[in-house]
């Protein structure tokens, strides 16, 4: 089907023609991994996209958490804050993606083939945000997020990797995060609530 014969709801996303809607060179182009001090400000940063999701959702937004760095106190970042959304099915884009975008979100990419993980980037501030349905994977992330704020050895054994990682992959946000398993992996299997 032509681009222009495509539905509004199933618009197309990058990467779509290699059969995916992921795009692995997310996050190769000038952006650079830079890390910064927690800033006290990034949870405020939060509430407000928070509250631009579920004003824009109403009640197709069952559930609205900040994660990544940005949610853990004393943890340096990059400078972006991290949504988690839950919706009942991602794959039904018509239900929330024409308001997301009514309220200024941009689909970046989607990943039909891992849990429908659609990626979303934020208005003004600088802020991602991950649709999901309630599953495996954002217990995962939400379960990473509770053990780095009340684990101290974890936090710091976190951050030294992240510094690492940095440095080494500054030119590519997608080669820094993907080497960041390792470490998230250790540290999950120390919080029993990710097996849930």
């Amino acid at each position: 089907m032509s681009p222009s014969h495509e539905s509004p709801e199933r618009l197309p996303v990058r990467g779509e023609a290699r059969g995916s809607h992921f795009d692995r060179s997310f996050g190769r182009g000038d952006e650079r991994v830079v890390l910064t001090a927690h800033d006290p400000k990034w949870p405020y940063l939060f509430q407000r996209e928070a509250e631009r999701v579920r004003e824009a959702l109403g009640p197709v937004a069952v559930a609205v958490e900040h994660v990544g760095s940005t949610a853990v106190p004393g943890l340096a970042a990059r400078p972006c804050v991290d949504l988690l959304l839950l919706v009942g099915d991602p794959a039904d884009e018509g239900a929330y993606r024409p308001a997301l975008e009514k309220a200024g979100y941009v689909l970046h990419y989607a990943e039909p083939d891992f849990h429908d993980h659609h990626v979303f980037k934020g208005p003004g501030v600088s802020s991602t945000l991950h649709v999901f349905a309630d599953g495996p994977e954002p217990r995962r992330i939400l379960a990473l997020r509770d053990r780095l704020r009340a684990d101290t050895e974890d936090r710091e054994r976190y951050e030294r990797a992240k510094r690492d990682l940095a440095e080494r992959h500054g030119d590519s946000v997608q080669d820094y995060a993907e080497g960041k398993t390792g470490v998230i992996e250790e540290i999950l299997s120390r919080a029993p609530e990710a097996g849930r």
